[in-house]
């Protein structure tokens, strides 16, 4: 178990401090993250050797499912985070006898490098958009569009990457316009 024990505090290490905390420096969550995954671990291990079977699985995941709801609201980012580290405990202490080491070795790995893809290269990359109501139309036009977006990132303070105008209303002279921008 110790070993076992030992493997599960490393990959844990590994998603909490070194994929997720890199990004999000507050601590709120990183206390939170090593202790599920510790006790789901302990949890599991001891039970999973008493006779249970897979409906165990999909009743501690309901508990947490409720949990989700009957407490403060956590961002969705750091749910799904809670998820990873509470998985990693099931996996590490139910394979502790059945499955082959190299097997749950290639299962943590296959997380962290997935989570670790995931966190680097595509969530990063995405654009974030707000809808702004804009009262020039004389900007709106194909050939002024750096100019448009140029004035909107002056504005608003953000660093538009680009500006995709939507309905215009010539009777009040507003125009609905989606910015594209990288936070």
């Amino acid at each position: 178990m110790l070993v076992r024990f030992t493997f599960n505090l490393i990959i844990a290490y590994v998603i909490i401090k070194l994929i997720y905390h890199r990004d999000h420096k507050g601590n709120d969550f990183v206390f939170t993250y090593f202790m599920f995954n510790s006790l789901i671990f302990f949890f599991a291990y001891i039970l999973g050797n008493l006779d249970v079977n897979i409906a165990f699985g999909f009743g501690l995941f309901a508990v947490f499912a409720i949990l989700r709801y009957r407490t403060d609201p956590i961002p969705i980012k750091e749910m799904t985070y809670l998820f990873i580290v509470i998985t990693i405990g099931v996996i590490n202490a139910l394979s502790a006898n059945n499955v082959a080491f190299s097997e749950v070795l290639f299962a943590n790995a296959a997380i962290v490098v997935l989570t670790y893809l995931l966190e680097r290269y595509w969530v990063n990359n995405l654009l974030k958009s707000k809808s702004i109501v804009y009262g020039e139309l004389d900007k709106i036009s194909p050939e002024k569009n750096q100019e448009l977006i140029d004035e909107l990132s002056e504005k608003t303070g953000l660093s538009l990457l680009r500006a995709k105008v939507g309905r215009v209303n010539f009777k009040s002279n507003r125009v609905n316009i989606r910015v594209y921008y990288k936070d």
